[in-house]
């Protein structure tokens, strides 16, 4: 085949294509490529730290016990992000990590601000000697605070939290209205609850009927106030009456006891 022939040959093939077709698909194409730049440019501008800095970080909410510096040691790594690209919920749980917040919530506010509202734990007692409880009956840890001493030492299996510092409220408060203190409250892996007052006198108080045990150690007490050794605990474990174990010797003497402890 000739030059002249293929020439004639190619236009007759090229009389045949779709331009219009090519035109449109190209065309396309391009607008195509245009978005995919576009986006790939816009995500890298949103994502650009140094371009879009998260400027200032806004806490709200009542703190005892989280400083400043604890939240900027918990969002330093977190603030390297963008505006935009900053995960809200990452920055969220680093704050709640923090051993005094109970809750946190975090939003973004135009143009570079993070709004972050806390809630710290509300302490009710020491919780088996180095924990907390806090008022939902929740045990959490975080350090110790001077001005906290004060609070009771509850102890007991972590699940029964909250009926431990239910059981605490109604007893210490049936004791403080009748001039005593509850200083501590222990509920044993068997459920048994041991009570220790504010003047030392510890209560066993067994698994049931703890209200009306409580009652008859209010009723009898100014009794045993009257001898001459001091009481150093009692045990309430009985229908109808109880034993006290005296002073440092610890004997224990029946008091109007005629069946077995329970």
């Amino acid at each position: 085949m000739s030059w002249s022939d293929k020439r004639r040959h190619w236009r007759a093939r090229m009389s045949r294509v779709n331009w219009y077709l090519w035109s449109g698909a190209g065309f396309l194409f391009f607008i195509v490529a245009s978005f995919v730049f576009g986006g790939y440019q816009l995500h890298k501008f949103l994502n650009d730290a140094s371009t879009l800095p998260i400027e200032a970080v806004a806490i709200k909410g009542e703190r005892a016990y989280t400083t400043d510096k604890d939240i900027q040691v918990a969002l330093q790594d977190l603030m390297q992000r963008s505006f935009f690209s900053a995960d809200i919920t990452l920055v969220q749980q680093a704050l709640e990590d923090l051993p005094w917040v109970y809750r946190a919530s975090v939003r973004r506010e135009w143009p570079a601000k993070l709004r972050v509202y806390l809630q710290e734990q509300q302490p009710a007692a020491h919780w088996n000697g180095d924990s907390w409880l806090n008022v939902h009956g929740e045990v959490f840890e975080a350090p110790s605070h001077p001005e906290l001493e004060h609070l009771p030492q509850l102890s007991g299996p972590d699940d029964m939290g909250l009926e431990v510092l239910t059981v605490y409220a109604q007893i210490n408060s049936l004791l403080k209205i009748n001039g005593f203190t509850l200083a501590s409250l222990y509920l044993t892996p068997r459920h048994a609850w041991h009570a220790t007052l504010g003047n030392g006198i510890v209560l066993d108080l067994g698994r049931e009927d703890k209200i009306a045990r409580i009652q008859r150690f209010i009723t009898v007490y100014p009794v045993l106030a009257k001898q001459e050794k001091s009481v150093a605990r009692v045990d309430l474990r009985y229908d109808t009456g109880l034993a006290v174990g005296w002073g440092d010797a610890q004997t224990r003497e029946p008091i109007i006891n005629d069946q077995k402890p329970r």
